[in-house]
């Protein structure tokens, strides 16, 4: 079963042109099938090697289903903490096999540790801040393999007891092993190909929604976005900052060096914004050389610090196709969400500061000069400010 989950995921990768986590989704799975191979078919169950060699497999495909689900949703897992406790677990584990021949604490061992790293991963899941359905029900299951890791061994060997190495095959433990491993296996499987099948089903719609030059939303997508978070930030009383942004001279661009290379400059300067929002930000192009950011859980002055990184790389930025010491520059209108405010208003006013800062020179940020940004839930605040 694992083989052929993993060979699924290769095909999906494959003809699905997916991320590098549908390659770690077949690495785990393929490292989890040798193993359980490695268990099973070696002659001698009992020898010293096969405890270490399993351990080995099993804790390269945990590690690989841990880093490609985290890696999914966008979560950092520290590779460092899972080498550690793979490190304690392998030295804990030479320990049990030179001073006895039992099972049991070989078992206590190394399901624990595999426990601790699901552990890890499932918290990273349930640390993501937009989670759907599928992502819901993937960090659930780890969360079920974690518990299951820690209590099935305790409970299994007290209800049926240990037995020697040799014999760990025919016991009691080993047919719960396969049970419970079988399921969780096909659970978590079924729930990750559903999870990449959904990804290649978002990735194909934002493919027709995407700019072309740039890869950011295009305006119809990004306002509709837009309207969706600032709706969601109503109901959960977060602020949410607006920055609109246009191209200082684009026009001299074009007619002096040429709308290819005008072209270009549009995607230099898309690119240094895509890498520069956080992943809970959305940024879009809405015109010719106009482009917007919405950013989640930020008022009027944090969103102005963000609009004055974006604008010095930008200007530091070379464009292909111009002289090595000609730097364009932009300009940035800002606008916190006050209390009751719709996107029409907030654009409104974001754009209004965008000519503001046209008219005072250009390559700059400008932002009202009020603390605009309020909550509907905090009405004696919006009343402060």
């Amino acid at each position: 079963m694992a083989l052929i989950f993993m060979a699924m995921f290769l095909v999906l990768w494959k003809r699905g042109n997916m991320g590098s986590y549908v390659l770690g989704f077949a690495a785990a799975y393929f490292c989890l099938g040798l193993g359980f191979l490695v268990t099973h078919l070696v002659p001698d169950p009992g020898a010293f090697y096969v405890f270490h060699a399993t351990q080995v497999l099993y804790t390269l495909g945990t590690g690989a289903l841990i880093w490609a689900a985290a890696k999914r949703v966008g979560q950092h897992v520290s590779i460092r903490a899972l080498v550690v406790v793979y490190a304690v677990s392998a030295l804990t584990l030479a320990a049990a096999i030179s001073l006895s021949d039992d099972t049991g604490p070989r078992l206590y061992i190394v399901n624990t540790g595999y426990g601790v790293m699901m552990v890890i991963g499932t918290m990273a899941l349930f640390n993501v801040q937009r989670r759907n359905a599928i992502d819901t029900l993937i960090a659930v299951l780890f969360a079920f393999a974690a518990v299951n890791f820690l209590v099935r061994p305790v409970l299994t060997l007290i209800i049926a007891g240990g037995s020697d190495a040799s014999a760990y095959r025919e016991s009691i433990y080993y047919s719960v092993l396969s049970v419970a491993v079988t399921v969780a296996s096909l659970m978590t499987g079924v729930a990750l190909i559903g999870a990449c099948a959904w990804d290649m089903v978002i990735a194909e719609r934002e493919r027709g929604e995407r700019d072309m030059l740039t890869g950011l939303r295009a305006r119809r997508a990004f306002e509709q976005d837009a309207i969706a978070i600032i709706d969601r930030a109503k109901q959960e009383g977060v602020p949410v900052g607006l920055v609109v942004a246009d191209i200082d001279h684009f026009k001299a661009v074009n007619d002096v060096y040429g709308h290819q290379v005008g072209d270009k400059a549009i995607a230099a300067f898309g690119g240094v914004i895509a890498d520069m929002i956080r992943n809970s930000d959305i940024a879009g192009r809405i015109g010719g050389e106009e482009f917007c950011i919405l950013a989640w859980n930020c008022d009027g002055e944090k969103a102005e610090a963000m609009a004055e990184r974006v604008r010095r790389r930008f200007s530091e930025t070379a464009v292909p196709g111009m002289p090595s010491n000609n730097r364009l520059s932009a300009s940035f209108g800002v606008a916190g969400r006050e209390a009751g405010e719709g996107y029409g208003k907030l654009f409104a006013r974001a754009d209004a500061e965008l000519y503001r800062a046209k008219e005072s020179g250009r390559n700059r940020v400008c932002r009202e000069e009020k603390a605009n940004v309020v909550t509907e839930f905090r009405p004696k605040d919006a009343q402060r400010a």
